[in-house]
């Protein structure tokens, strides 16, 4: 498993209320658990490797650098209350619901995110206008992955 991976999946259980994830690919198995200290049980029968501020890689793989500090954005960040597919439109071919510029109500709906074949519609949680627009038609979101900046 890629380490970057690795990485995104500690610090998501590290910031949620999740206690233990496990994932199980063609490469290998990992398992995290939070406890005093998120631990990682690395690719069966790996040891285990205590998580600090530092990924430790299984032997034979280079660590992956810190990722760099990102600008924070200024306005209120739209995230996604769920895992799925982002689309813009209602359809295929269909008007954008917004675009950057576009003035929102609360309570409008700003994108669609389709999850196990049901089609949810995100609302604007709070009404401003449209500044950035910070995933593509199509792409798979993750909960609490930014979608909308509004100003």
């Amino acid at each position: 498993m890629d380490l970057r991976k690795l990485k995104t999946l500690i610090d998501l259980v590290s910031d949620s209320n999740v206690s233990e994830l496990e994932i199980t690919e063609a490469e290998g198995k990992v398992r995290i658990v939070k406890g005093g200290g998120a631990m990682v049980h690395g690719y069966a029968p790996a040891p285990i490797y205590p998580v600090t501020h530092q990924v430790h890689a299984p032997s034979g793989v280079a660590p992956v650098a810190a990722a760099p500090v990102e600008a924070v954005e200024v306005g209120h960040t739209v995230k996604s209350p769920m895992v799925g597919t982002f689309y813009r439109s209602s359809s295929p071919g269909a008007k954008a619901f917004i675009e950057i510029g576009s003035v929102v109500k609360e309570g409008e709906t700003i994108c669609i995110i389709e999850a196990m074949k049901i089609l949810n519609e995100i609302e604007a949680d709070k009404a401003g206008t449209i500044s950035r627009i910070l995933c593509d038609n199509g792409q798979a979101v993750e909960y609490g992955q930014p979608l909308f900046i509004i100003e």
